[in-house]
């Protein structure tokens, strides 16, 4: 029913560049149930145009996926009988006030689940509107599922009893970085650079924490940050951190800022390594070519190459879904979090937002060999890390590339859960 109801979606969803894919996903491997239900719409939030659509777009691609596979067998099984999931999509524009549009549009729509993550301040307007909405509106309440909002203060000072961040905080993120750093003997001048917003913000200040912490013999030789989105030409910050004798630049920047940024760097000739949070997808590899190899670390819940059978096997099945090379961005994370909506929903037997919230928030879920758990006291999912070193495919430990570059990730260290996991500052008010 989710592929025979596509007449009755948004205008957004058929103007999808995805139509030849969505057909092609109608004969999944086991055939959905033709369910005489409605489907259990999931609203995607997010940048679906401007200078950051091909993140949405690389999202949209992720949950139709984990969609699929749950409508592939059977659908969610509620008391009433089972369900599809569909996956709408509302373009935010990356700004607040559409995004703020957006939730309206989809809660007028009847839309139960939101789902948002490509910008940490667009999601915490979206937590502040989703708490008030819920106040008001008791039977009308909508759960908001966080797949790469990082600013910590999203669990903790903002933490919601609505809202459930899959995706390791920027806290976390930047510890695991440290795992690596911190033996790296070589680096003695660090270069930070960030988006200047909240995300951004908290990255920087929490690589001088922890850099004083770990590696106190680090000299901070650069700190700035710059408009988000906006910058078309980053030469003269290329220019200026290879000037500072940086051996390293650590960012947190993500999308097109982080692309044209180390494009910038590697035409200006700096021969430093990049310490990134996203440095692993969405053209960066392409753009460095050999000037990244053995210089670029990332890190993420997972990696194609991450060891394992069922991960080799997770990894290829959605290669052959979206086999076109600008197509390969795939994350756990965002894989587990539907397995986890869907158990919620089937543990509740209920489409009400409160149970599945109740549901939700002690969820544990596994998949292709990767596990994780929701932290209930402040909705934090808890999973390993792992850190990846950028090589040429063929390499030992790289097995497959990313994006068609010739050029992928070797996982250098993996990071327990229980090691991953931070202290929280979250007063959880329930319902």
């Amino acid at each position: 029913m989710y592929f025979l109801m596509r007449k009755l979606l948004k205008p957004a969803l058929l103007a999808l560049g995805l139509g030849a894919a969505l057909a092609a996903a109608a004969q999944p491997a086991t055939q959905p149930i033709l369910s005489p239900l409605p489907p259990l719409r999931i609203a995607l939030i997010e940048s679906l145009s401007g200078p950051f659509a091909n993140t949405g777009e690389a999202v949209f691609r992720n949950l139709v996926w984990a969609s699929e596979r749950v409508n592939a067998r059977g659908g969610v099984k509620l008391k009433a009988g089972a369900r599809e999931l569909l996956v709408e999509r509302y373009d935010s524009k990356g700004q607040a006030e559409d995004a703020l549009a957006a939730l309206r549009s989809a809660i007028d729509d009847g839309v139960t689940v939101i789902a948002q993550g490509n910008s940490s301040a667009v999601a915490a307007v979206l937590i502040d509107a989703i708490n008030k909405h819920n106040e008001r509106e008791p039977g009308k309440r909508v759960l908001f599922l966080n797949y790469s909002a990082v600013d910590p203060i999203l669990t903790n000072e903002k933490c919601s009893y609505w809202h459930f961040r899959f995706d390791a905080h920027a806290d976390m993120r930047m510890a695991a970085l440290m795992e690596v750093l911190k033996d790296d003997k070589a680096v003695k001048k660090v270069y930070l650079i960030g988006q200047d917003y909240s995300f951004g913000q908290a990255v920087l200040k929490e690589a001088r924490k922890q850099l004083g912490a770990q590696r106190p013999d680090v000299q901070i030789v650069g700190d700035e940050l710059h408009a988000m989105g906006r910058v078309k030409d980053f030469i003269p910050y290329a220019v200026k951190i290879k000037a500072s004798g940086a051996q390293a630049v650590l960012t947190g920047n993500w999308g097109n800022d982080l692309t044209l940024l180390i494009k910038a760097a590697k035409e200006v000739g700096y021969e430093g390594k990049f310490y990134t949070f996203y440095g692993n997808a969405l053209g960066v590899p392409a753009a460095l070519g050999d000037a990244g190899v053995n210089k670029v670390i990332a890190v993420a819940e997972w990696f194609p190459n991450a060891d394992g059978v069922p991960s080799e096997t997770f990894y290829q099945s959605f290669r052959q879904r979206f086999p076109k090379p600008q197509d390969d961005y795939v994350h756990m994370r965002m894989q587990l979090m539907i397995e986890a909506l869907a158990q919620s929903f089937e543990r509740a037997g209920v489409s009400d937002a409160t149970a599945v919230a109740a549901q939700l928030e002690r969820a544990t879920v596994s998949l292709s060999g990767q596990r994780g758990t929701m932290r209930a006291a402040d909705h934090q999912f808890q999973q390993p890390l792992q850190v990846a070193l950028m090589g040429r495919q063929g390499a030992p430990g790289v097995k497959f590339d990313v994006e068609g570059s010739g050029y992928g990730f070797r996982v250098i260290k993996t990071i327990a859960p229980e090691r991953a996991e931070q202290p929280h500052g979250c007063k959880m008010v329930r319902p």
